[in-house]
């Protein structure tokens, strides 16, 4: 396996998160640096750290896009090769069980709650993204909660940007007899959800009740345009993206449907409202869970 490395520097919450908004923001942002922020202790929340993952040994070009998105100065960075396995994955491990909503989430390290009132999801640590520990992931869980108990019906799902899968088989557990597609950019998930579809008893196919996974960027594959339109549209990905999808949701949602927006900051939130506002959608509630907001819209009738 190819070596990876990782670069990180100790920055204050507020310039971590604008450099986060900021490598958003660049289209030309080379996608093989994948970044991640977060505080360095539960009782330092205002201290973060930035951390860049690569499948490769860092350039000077790397390091130096890398510092261009802290405004006034980057901090000092450290330069590490990790270790010959996938940086996700060892990132993940040792992960601790959550509760959201009606789930209870955890690793195949950590036994099921035996709790008759939840719903229990094994996920383990995977080279995609969604074990349930990111606040994005733990909102929409407590989000599509909401939804069952508020009445909301719902025949077809599609969840975009899926990773593990873990949104889709939450909502498959709460609409039973619905269609599910899940889809994501990268291939890796195909191997990824089909052995969690197994540890979680999730039939995959194309009938009532089971999951058809593809591999596609947003909307663009014929099998996601056959199967919609879509009561319910997933989306936890980031905020860029989602403006950019609004016009293409809007097109796989039926009036009345819904969609559930998440993996934008609180401080983004607003270009993505206004961007699902034109599209035809309005507010229907909405979730903080840490500085993330979960949105559910409504398609307007």
């Amino acid at each position: 396996m190819p070596s990876s490395w990782k670069i990180s520097g100790l920055a204050p919450k507020r310039a971590v998160q604008a450099a986060l908004l900021e490598q958003d923001e660049r289209e030309d942002w080379d996608g093989e640096i994948v970044l991640v922020g977060r505080e360095i202790a539960e009782n330092r929340p205002q201290e973060w750290v930035l951390e860049a993952f690569l499948p490769r040994s860092p350039t000077d070009d790397d390091e130096d896009a890398i510092r261009s998105l802290f405004e006034g100065g980057a901090p000092a960075f450290v330069t590490e090769e990790l270790a010959d396995e996938d940086w996700l994955t060892m990132s993940q491990n040792g992960a601790q069980p959550i509760t959201a909503g009606r789930f209870y989430v955890h690793t195949p390290d950590h036994p099921a709650r035996g709790d008759a009132s939840l719903i229990d999801l094994v996920i383990p640590a995977s080279q995609a993204f969604g074990t349930g520990q990111h606040e994005t992931t733990a909102g929409c869980l407590e989000m599509l909660t909401a939804m069952r108990a508020s009445g909301v019906r719902v025949r077809a799902i599609a969840d975009i940007g899926t990773g593990t899968g873990l949104l889709a088989f939450g909502a498959r557990t709460l609409w039973p007899s619905a269609t599910i597609t899940a889809s994501d950019i990268d291939a890796v998930c195909l191997d990824v959800i089909e052995h969690n579809a197994l540890l979680n008893d999730v039939p995959l196919g194309s009938g009532r009740g089971k999951l058809t996974m593809l591999v596609a960027d947003g909307m663009d594959h014929p099998l996601l345009e056959m199967r919609g339109p879509y009561d319910l549209l997933i989306a936890n990905i980031l905020a860029g993206p989602l403006v950019e999808l609004a016009r293409d949701f809007a097109d796989h949602v039926p009036p009345g449907g819904n969609v559930v927006l998440a993996g934008l900051l609180e401080t983004q939130e607003r270009a993505v409202r206004q961007a699902y506002r034109r599209a035809g959608f309005r507010l229907a509630k909405r979730l903080v869970n840490g500085d993330w907001s979960i949105l559910w819209l409504r398609k307007r009738r």
